[in-house]
């Protein structure tokens, strides 16, 4: 049994919070590199440029990436060796994610309560995905969304008769329905089977994987490359306004599903794609 104080955990979360909101991940920087050097339009290009001196002038002079720091998303994989010491998991995560907010002087943007809407000025609660899993070590991802992409997210519940070209169907109508307000190029999370909230949280840990890389389930290697194709020829563009580059990647996850049902769930993610992971 190995012992992690919350502390730790504490100081990872906070650094965590301001790191990604200030530097982009390597794999969306070669994502920008390899999206501008394909770009036929010259609007497009000359976004993807803008697009990438803003993430520069965001990493050397500390501001943020993006306006919207988003609502701190976190995938925490906890081993089943571990004991956490000096107080409670959650609290810990939340605090890690207060610090870093207030300290980083980042953009508070979660309500009380979803009607009366009172800032908690400090950006928690976290929402919190835990699996506990071999070992005795902590992984945990934070991927802080805007809500600009959000937005534009959707649920399908199909028929199992529906099959795979309903499920290209659903794809192809939440990113045309979503055109320029997800801020593109975006970043396409799938989430197929499971139930009404599975399908939501495997479309939401899909953004979190690498851009770049692909599923190593054949059908669907073949599936994330084909509707990245046929996204990339709707001619949204960059910011919207035309060209090649409508989305960086479409990144699929699966689940077994009931035989009554196909759940399909398409998250959408901004131009920045913030995420990042760390091991304690």
């Amino acid at each position: 049994m190995r012992e992690i104080s919350v502390n730790d955990i504490i100081k990872n979360v906070s650094e965590m919070c301001i790191e990604i909101n200030h530097h982009l991940s390597e794999d969306m920087q070669k994502a920008y590199k390899k999206a501008y050097d394909n770009e036929d339009s010259e609007i497009g290009k000359k976004i993807l440029c803008q697009l990438q001196e803003n993430m520069k002038i965001a990493e050397e002079d500390m501001i943020p990436i993006c306006q919207d720091t988003g609502m701190a998303v976190i995938f925490a994989d906890i081993g089943q060796e571990v004991h956490i010491s000096d107080g409670n998991l959650t609290n810990a995560i939340n605090e890690g994610v207060r610090k870093g907010y207030v300290e980083g002087y980042l953009r508070k943007s979660v309500v009380k309560d979803p009607i009366i809407r009172e800032n908690t000025n400090d950006n928690t609660p976290a929402v919190i995905h835990y699996n506990i899993v071999e070992g005795d070590k902590i992984t945990i991802t934070l991927a802080p969304k805007g809500f600009g992409s959000e937005n534009m997210s959707k649920v399908y519940m199909l028929k199992p008769a529906d099959g795979i070209d309903g499920v290209k169907n659903a794809i192809l109508s939440a990113v045309k329905d979503a055109g320029p307000n997800a801020c593109p190029p975006m970043v396409v999370g799938v989430g197929i089977g499971g139930t009404f909230e599975k399908c939501a949280l495997l479309a939401k840990k899909a953004l979190t994987r690498k851009v770049g890389t692909n599923s190593e389930i054949e059908y669907v290697k073949e599936l994330e490359q084909e509707m990245l194709k046929k996204i990339n020829e709707l001619n949204i563009g960059p910011a919207g306004l035309g060209g090649k580059n409508t989305a960086f990647a479409v990144n699929i996850e699966t689940f077994p599903t009931h035989i009554a049902g196909l759940p399909v769930a398409v998250n959408i993610c901004c131009h920045v794609n913030r995420h990042v992971t760390r091991e304690i």
